[in-house]
């Protein structure tokens, strides 16, 4: 018997537990960190099959707006989003879970956050099922620090080191070309890591990964809240963040996987957009002061390069 006629009902009951104590955890850590609001749950039910529970927190201290969903669901038919790049996938049945979240902070100086830990299964009559895992994190920075975007990215390499030295710069990079707004010709942040489709090495291993992956989300983003969020600010920061996040709000609407699986497969739409930040602007040709920090934002943190390397040489941390 293959592995992959193995992956059942046990599997799938391990990934869910697995993701709702990640959730739980995260949520914690983040209430703990703001100080002052708790996160607001739902609970809902797909009609097709399945559900999940949304938690969001909003107007807090820390963070003005912060969404970390669960979900799992049953469907008779994978969307065209899922399908895109595996054609002969079309038709099966799925269960689809997961967890998501987007960490938008209140203050300009501390990066909004992205992380998504996900587990799949196709299946039809007379055939093996399909599995397979994905997610990653990242970091869009305001303004750029560059002691924030190497802790970042030493914490995605430490979440791939165990799986082999050529995971984290695969996956580094293909987090790098992923969220990348091709309209705009400019990545959506400092990137972080990115995988799907990962089957390789069988379910134990991949699993393993997956959970590496959403457990080093905590200690690569708390630390950059902690240093950053007390750090004063103004009108003229918190314009230029209302402005950048017009950049998320367009890739998550253009660009997402996870945004378009979710309406294309009849999900609950206050869970998929919770993503959206607070307040967002559109300037018509806007463009940085030159030598301004957030000129410098474009013209050294927007710029894919290894943070890791030794040769290197790092911006001066301000």
């Amino acid at each position: 018997m293959t592995d992959d006629v193995q992956i059942g009902k046990q599997h799938s009951n391990q990934v869910h537990h697995s993701l709702l104590t990640l959730q739980d955890t995260i949520c914690n850590a983040l209430e703990e960190t703001d100080g002052t609001m708790q996160f607001r749950e739902d609970s809902w039910v797909r009609d097709e099959g399945g559900g999940g529970r949304s938690r969001v927190l909003e107007e807090g201290a820390v963070f003005e707006k912060a969404g970390v969903n669960f979900s799992h669901v049953f469907g008779t038919q994978l969307p065209p989003s899922a399908t895109a790049a595996r054609p002969e996938l079309a038709g099966r049945h799925f269960q689809a879970m997961g967890v998501s979240l987007v960490i938008h902070p209140r203050n300009p100086y501390v990066p909004t956050s992205h992380a998504n830990v996900r587990f799949f299964i196709a299946e039809k009559e007379a055939a093996d099922p399909v599995w397979w895992f994905g997610g990653g994190f990242d970091l869009t920075p305001y303004y750029g620090f560059t002691e924030d975007a190497r802790h970042w990215h030493r914490l995605s390499r430490e979440a791939c080191t165990p799986f082999g030295e050529e995971i984290y710069p695969r996956y580094k990079r293909w987090c790098d070309e992923y969220f990348y707004l091709k309209h705009r010709n400019e990545p959506r942040g400092i990137g972080g890591l990115f995988f799907d489709d990962l089957n390789e090495g069988g379910f134990d291993n991949c699993f393993a990964f997956m959970q590496s992956v959403g457990n080093h989300y905590l200690p690569a983003y708390l630390p950059i809240v902690k240093r950053r969020k007390d750090m004063p600010y103004g009108e003229r920061e918190r314009d230029f963040q209302a402005y950048r996040r017009g950049r998320y709000v367009e890739f998550n609407l253009v660009y997402d996987r996870g945004t378009l699986f979710g309406l294309q497969s009849g999900g609950r739409t206050e869970a998929i957009l919770m993503s959206m930040p607070p307040v967002v602007k559109w300037r018509y040709d806007w463009h940085p002061e030159s030598g301004s920090p957030e000129a410098e934002l474009y013209e050294v943190f927007l710029q894919p390069k290894d943070w890791l390397a030794r040769a290197y040489n790092p911006v001066k941390d301000k």
